[in-house]
């Protein structure tokens, strides 16, 4: 990875003030805490998205939250990484993930998109699996909740105590990600909480690009 280089870090989530506090997005929800500590502005509208800029050592960091709503958040990321010709190691997607216990995150290099409508049209539209995610884990949904319902629903009380940890650990892997590479902020910051998560096989198989 170069010293001096651009990274592109995407929340994902969907616009409006009533999805603003809705599970399904963290991803945004992790992007204004970066730009908090960054003191990066998120007012600029470029591609289809809420965009700020800012640097992190000797590393230009743009900021971006799809304003496409999840199902096509690929419009934007992928005319985002053409535009501004970003290596896809150095485009990192954040996401929430149903196969996750809550209060658990974790980094990959690539993987599949484990049926997050946001990561499958990025996928679609780059061609690849072959970038980096952060995925913040929602847990499942209770009883017989629809998942579809469970993901647009707010954080309930217990959870909204936790968040603003999650959301601080979430930031200070990106930051990890950004300044000492994946390897390190992965052996950081992929550890079990209280031996809650379950083994993902999709993440232990080895996984191979599709042309």
């Amino acid at each position: 990875m170069n010293e001096n280089s651009t990274f592109l870090i995407v929340g994902l989530g969907n616009p409006g003030r009533e999805h603003q506090h809705n599970r399904h997005n963290v991803g945004f929800m992790v992007i204004d805490t970066l730009a908090r500590s960054m003191d990066i502005s998120m007012q600029r509208i470029e591609l289809h998205a809420l965009v700020g800029k800012g640097t992190l050592g000797n590393h230009r960091v743009i900021l971006a939250k799809p304003q496409t709503y999840m199902n096509k958040s690929g419009l934007s990321v992928a005319s985002l990484v053409r535009f501004y010709k970003i290596s896809l190691e150095q485009t990192l997607v954040i996401h929430d993930d149903l196969d996750l216990p809550f209060e658990t995150i974790r980094l990959r290099p690539l993987g599949g998109t484990g049926g997050q409508k946001g990561m499958e049209s990025i996928v679609n539209q780059l061609g690849t699996r072959m970038f980096p995610r952060l995925r913040v884990g929602i847990g499942r949904p209770p009883g017989r909740m629809d998942p579809a319902d469970y993901v647009l629903h707010d954080f309930n009380p217990d959870q909204q105590e936790f968040l603003p940890e999650i959301l601080n650990r979430s930031a200070d892997a990106v930051r990890t990600f950004i300044v000492d590479g994946i390897e390190t902020a992965m052996n950081i910051y992929n550890i079990r909480l209280n031996d809650r998560e379950e083994p993902n096989t999709e993440d232990e198989a080895p996984i191979k690009d599709e042309e």
